[in-house]
């Protein structure tokens, strides 16, 4: 099945496209790629999620994620200047919530991280904050000049004030440890993740209640999703990523969640198809530790 603009709905194969409002997950698809600064291809990242998605099974091996609900939205548009899509996002994102349903990103360059907290905001959404899973720490003032970029998107973020707790990072500079200590970054890095193994952690206690949680799929290591722009070694395995996860799910509340940096190679469609599995698995999360 296919949305009005003819990209794929996700799990179109064995599910019908509900009412937006009968929905709890809402896709918005955001094919933005415009500060990558490696490889690129995270704009083909959306619709190869979406047409992956087909090959999943509705059950995720504990439950049926669908059973909530998942409304496939159409692109978000992202031509014009930062700003605008930013804002575009943020309008997608606010409607979304507006209507009571959980947003879900895919991305698309993680930039667009900041739009979607900004629907949040927007929205007024309070005392709220981000766990991220990535690579790198993004919390660059700006890089090649641009304030809009994949690496200074978890700048705006805490200029704005949403408190922000990083996993599995492994790639910052000293501009960027700076900002940690500025804006009180909380963060268990990969060099403190990987080689222990750990599954589970403590969020501090004082952090927000509700959390939005962004996943740049670089974060997983490089055996496991080399397609992505800008892949580092020693990152987190595919078990482990779910598990923190579920972790944060088990302490706080999830509100919305994005998967980004996702570039597809062609002719390697396993990439894609595991980008759905985690996309679909993340949901599967949320449903078993959702609270009324």
């Amino acid at each position: 099945m296919l949305s009005e603009n003819d990209y794929p709905i996700f799990l179109g194969s064995e599910i019908e496209q509900p009412k937006p409002e009968q929905a709890l997950f809402h896709i918005i698809p955001i094919p933005y790629e415009e500060t990558v600064s490696y490889g690129g291809g995270t704009g083909r990242g959306p619709a190869a999620i979406l047409e992956a998605s087909w090959q999943l099974e509705t059950y995720d091996n504990f439950s049926y994620p669908c059973e909530l609900g998942i409304y496939t939205r159409s692109p978000v548009p992202v031509s014009g200047r930062p700003e605008r899509v930013m804002d575009n996002i943020a309008a997608a994102t606010r409607e979304v919530l507006e209507m009571g349903g959980m947003p879900v990103g895919i991305g698309g360059e993680h930039s667009v991280t900041w739009g979607v907290i900004k629907g949040y905001l927007d929205a007024g959404v309070e005392d709220f904050g981000v766990v991220q899973i990535d690579a790198h720490a993004d919390l660059r003032d700006r890089y090649e000049g641009q304030k809009h970029s994949h690496a200074s998107v978890m700048r705006l973020v805490v200029e704005a004030g949403v408190p922000l707790f990083q996993l599995g990072v492994r790639a910052y500079c000293e501009e960027e440890m700076d900002a940690r200590d500025k804006y009180g970054v909380h963060y268990l890095d990969a060099h403190q993740l990987v080689p222990n193994n750990v599954q589970e952690f403590e969020l501090p206690e004082d952090f927000p209640e509700k959390v939005f949680f962004t996943l740049d799929v670089d974060g997983l290591d490089p055996s496991v999703f080399p397609s992505t722009g800008t892949p580092v070694p020693g990152g987190l395995g595919w078990y482990q990523t779910l598990n923190l996860f579920e972790c944060v799910a088990r302490q706080r509340q999830i509100i919305g969640f994005d998967l980004l940096e996702f570039a597809p190679i062609e002719g390697f469609h396993a990439y894609d198809f595991a980008a759905a599995q985690l996309l679909y698995r993340l949901m599967g999360i949320v449903q078993r530790t959702r609270r009324d």
